[in-house]
């Protein structure tokens, strides 16, 4: 499985990810996905999802600040 992924939109207000754990449920294999600025923002994904939702792009792809950092963000971590 490839390491490094981009959302097409913000979770939390964050977009880079990288693939840090493989999970096995009831037969689907799944990721577990931190963020690259914060621990705080992951998720679990399923391999179809990534590789077929049209949500997640292989690899960082290169955007500007206000791309990949949102005041969602803000707002998350304000929250926490």
């Amino acid at each position: 499985m490839n390491l490094y992924w981009t959302s097409l939109l913000p979770i939390n207000g964050l977009r880079h990810f990288v693939c840090v754990n493989e999970l096995l449920d009831h037969g689907e294999r799944k990721f577990l996905l931190v963020s690259l600025l914060d621990i705080e923002v992951n998720l679990i994904v399923s391999k179809s999802e990534l590789e077929n939702s049209g949500s997640w792009k292989l690899g960082w792809l290169e955007l500007n600040k206000t791309e990949s950092i949102t005041q969602d963000y803000i707002t998350f971590k304000e929250n926490k």
